[in-house]
C-alpha cells in the first residue's frame, strides 16, 4: 500500500516515512501544500497523512481540493492545532481522522490501519490465495502454514497482487502502488522481484502458477 505524507518539517516527515516503511508501506513525501495537493490529486494513494500549517497551501485547502477532485482516499490530519474548532473545520473539509501533535508512532500506525480497514477499502488485514496467507498487521506470509521470509518490497508486491486476485496488474500500476516516486521506471526491478518472490513461495508449476505473467500486459495472482 502507498501513503503520501504532506509535512513541511523534514525531521517529522523522515521519521514518519521510515516508520511506515518498516510497516511495509511505500511512501511519497511533499514538503509544501502546493506540491502535496498536486501529488494527491494526480496519483493513486491508499492514504494521505496531512499537516495543517504548510507553505504555499494549508491543509484545509489541500483537503478541499482533494475531495473536489473526486478522490475518496482516507485523509489523516496531524497537527499541533488541536482545538475543537480546528478539528471540526478539517473534518467538515473531508478529513477522516485527526491526530494531535505530539503523538506516539504506534498510535499513528494504529490510526492508519484503522482507516485502511474501513468499508470503502477493498482489502482487510488478512489475505488468502490458495495455500498462501498474508497478515498485513503482523507482516507475516505463510505457505501451507509455514512462514516465509520476504524482503519489504517482496512483501508489498505480494500484498498488492493478493489484494487484486485474478486481475492483471500492469507494470505501471505495480510501480505506482509498491514503489515510491524515486524508482527508475526503466529498470527491471519488478521482474527481479517477481522472480525472487516466485522462488520463495515455491511457485514452480508452469501449467498452473500462482503468479502468472500476462505477456505485454503485466502480472496477476491466480486463485
Amino acid at each position: 500500500m502507498k501513503i503520501l505524507i504532506i509535512e513541511d518539517d523534514n525531521k517529522i516527515s523522515e521519521y514518519l516515512a521510515e516508520s511506515l516503511h518498516s510497516e511495509m508501506f511505500a511512501v511519497d513525501t511533499a514538503s509544501d501544500g502546493e506540491t502535496g495537493s498536486y501529488l494527491a490529486r494526480v496519483n493513486e494513494y491508499d492514504l494521505i497523512i496531512l499537516d495543517i500549517m504548510l507553505p504555499k497551501k494549508d491543509g484545509f485547502e489541500i483537503c478541499t481540493e482533494v475531495r473536489e477532485s473526486g478522490k475518496t482516499v482516507p485523509i489523516l490530519i496531524i497537527s499541533a492545532m488541536g482545538t475543537p474548532e480546528e478539528k471540526t473545520k478539517m473534518l467538515n473539509a473531508g478529513a477522516d481522522d485527526y491526530l494531535a501533535k505530539p503523538f506516539e508512532i504506534q498510535e499513528l500506525v494504529a490510526r492508519v490501519r484503522a482507516l485502511l480497514r474501513r468499508p470503502t477499502q477493498i482489502v482487510g488485514e488478512f489475505l488468502e490465495v490458495r495455500d498462501l496467507t498474508l497478515d498485513s498487521a503482523k507482516n507475516i506470509v505463510t505457505k501451507d502454514g509455514i512462514e516465509i521470509t520476504l524482503t519489504r518490497k517482496e512483501f508489498m508486491l505480494l500484498q498488492y497482487l493478493m489484494q487484486n486476485p485474478d486481475i492483471v496488474l500492469t507494470r505501471a500500476m505495480i510501480l505506482e502502488h509498491v514503489w515510491d516516486m524515486d524508482i527508475d521506471i526503466f529498470s527491471n526491478t519488478i521482474e527481479a522481484h517477481i522472480l525472487s518472490l516466485r522462488k520463495k513461495i515455491s511457485d514452480t508449476n508452469k501449467q498452473d502458477p500462482i503468479i502468472k505473467t500476462v505477456p505485454s500486459r503485466g502480472y496477476k495472482i491466480v486463485t
